[in-house]
C-alpha cells in the first residue's frame, strides 16, 4: 500500500527546530485552517476555532504560558486550537448551507438537531468529550497537510490552559485543546519513530 498520500502520513515526525527567521503568509494560514476544517465533526456541528499566534508581540504572549517553549518563538506560526463545547442548537445554522447547496432537504434538518440535542443537551461531559474530538480531527488535517507542503509541525499541550484561556480572551464555552507549531524547519529534526508492532495494537473479531 503506498500513494502520496501514505508517504505522507508515514514521514511525517514531530518537528522541535524551526526555521527562526521564516514565515507563512496570511494566504498560507488561511490555506491550512481551511483544509483542516474539512476534516469530520459530529452533526456538521463545526465546533472549532483557531487563533493564529504570528506576531512577534503574540508570541511573546504566548511562550512564558507554553512552559517556556523555544518553538512557540521560532515557528513561523502556532495555532491555538479550540474545541468549543457541543452545542445541539446551532446546528440548523450549520445546516442551512448545505441545504441551499442543495445537498440536503431542508426537512432533514430536524432529524439531525433532535437526536443531537438527546446526545448532547444536558450532558457537560459529551459536550466537553465533543469539542476535544473536533480539534483533535482538525489539528491532525493541519499536521498532514503542512507535511504535504514540506513544513515541520508539532501538536503540543505543554501550557497553561487556564492562562491561555485568559490570555487570548477565549469564551466560556471554548477549550484550548492543544497549540500546534507549523513552519519550515531547520537541521536537526528527528525522522518519525518507530511504532508499536501492528499485532500488539489491533485485534480481529
Amino acid at each position: 500500500m503506498s500513494n502520496a498520500v501514505i508517504e505522507t502520513i508515514l514521514s511525517r515526525s514531530a518537528a522541535k527546530y524551526y526555521d527562526p527567521a521564516a514565515t507563512l503568509s496570511d494566504d498560507q494560514i488561511r490555506d491550512l485552517v481551511r483544509i483542516g476544517t474539512s476534516a469530520p465533526t459530529s452533526f456538521h456541528l463545526q465546533n472549532w476555532r483557531f487563533i493564529a499566534v504570528r506576531t512577534p508581540e503574540a508570541k511573546a504572549r504566548l511562550r512564558p504560558i507554553a512552559w517556556d517553549q523555544p518553538a512557540i518563538t521560532d515557528a513561523a506560526v502556532t495555532f491555538i486550537v479550540i474545541g468549543r463545547l457541543a452545542d445541539a442548537s446551532t446546528i440548523p445554522d450549520r445546516l442551512a448551507p448545505v441545504v441551499e447547496a442543495g445537498i440536503m432537504p431542508a426537512r432533514f434538518v430536524p432529524e439531525w438537531e433532535m437526536p443531537a440535542r438527546g446526545l448532547y443537551d444536558d450532558q457537560p461531559q459529551r459536550q466537553r468529550d465533543e469539542a476535544v474530538r473536533t480539534a483533535t480531527f482538525g489539528t491532525a488535517a493541519m499536521i498532514y497537510t503542512a507535511r504535504s507542503l514540506g513544513w515541520g509541525s508539532t501538536p503540543m499541550i505543554g501550557f497553561d490552559a487556564e492562562a491561555v484561556h485568559r490570555e487570548f480572551d477565549l469564551a466560556d464555552d471554548e477549550i484550548p485543546v492543544m497549540l500546534l507549531t507549523v513552519g519550515p524547519e531547520r537541521i536537526g529534526n528527528w525522522p518519525q519513530k518507530p511504532r508499536m508492532p501492528v499485532a500488539d495494537v489491533l485485534d480481529f473479531v
